[in-house]
């Protein structure tokens, strides 16, 4: 059963008008960067929980949620009207395994993500392990249109603190900018301009990989790099490829 805890509302962020972010502050127990949570409300005498990844690092507060506000959903449009001072039920305890301490040491790290799964890796590039364990990391966020690369100012904190170590790709399926790739990951693995633009070669022998995101870009992106000698990382087969499924 989850042990619940009671969180309260300090700040809402509006990114477009689907995208959103809640931060937070509950007294839940430690955790790890990369692992989620469930975040619930009562409606309707019924408690409605979903889980959702820390966008946080483990050490920062408040706690922090990203998320989508689909139409007619069961919380997430409640979650999305929620304003400061508000409270919210969080679960004590996070979990999850998409944590770098599942991850083979490399002289890479790539991190794909598409939509809102951006949040997991901010999580995690916020903490000093990734910058001890890897000399090189690229992230790589893939989004419908430009207005959903979010999250601008964190990445170029990241980009001024980390300079020559970072790299960030954005890239955007259904719009064209001078900036930013078009297309799907997959796709760009497959015809080499994901490395063209990274600057970086992707190597089963120097590269680790962390896909996260919708299911149609795991599985392809899988496939992709399968075909490249890549292999999936497993506990007792240590491969390049961990991933997890945003929903």
């Amino acid at each position: 059963m989850t042990r619940w805890v009671e969180g309260r509302v300090v700040e809402k962020r509006r990114w477009s008008e689907q995208l959103c972010s809640l931060r937070f502050e509950a007294p839940v127990a430690p955790f790890r960067a990369g692992q989620f949570t469930r975040v619930a409300l009562d409606i309707d005498a019924e408690r409605v929980a979903r889980p959702y990844s820390y966008v946080n690092a483990p050490d920062e507060r408040p706690l922090e949620i990203y998320f989508i506000e689909v139409p007619h959903g069961p919380l997430t449009q409640h979650l999305a009207d929620l304003e400061p001072g508000e409270t919210l039920w969080v679960a004590e305890q996070a979990n999850g395994f998409f944590t770098l301490d599942e991850v083979p040491a490399s002289e890479q790290l790539w991190l794909l993500a598409t939509g809102t799964a951006l949040g997991v890796y901010l999580s995690i590039l916020k903490t000093e392990e990734p910058w001890r364990r890897y000399e090189r990391i690229v992230l790589v966020h893939a989004v419908r249109t430009v207005s959903e690369l979010t999250y601008r100012d964190t990445i170029e904190a990241l980009q001024r603190e980390h300079a020559g170590q970072f790299v960030f790709v954005p890239v955007v399926s259904r719009e064209q900018t001078p900036y930013t790739l078009q297309g799907r990951i997959p796709d760009m693995i497959e015809d080499g301009r994901l490395e063209a633009r990274a600057g970086l070669p992707l190597d089963p022998a120097r590269s680790q990989l962390m896909l996260c995101g919708n299911p149609g870009m795991v599985k392809d992106t899988t496939e992709a790099l399968e075909a490249r000698g890549f292999t999936k990382n497993r506990r007792r087969e240590p491969g390049q490829i961990t991933t997890e499924k945003y929903w």
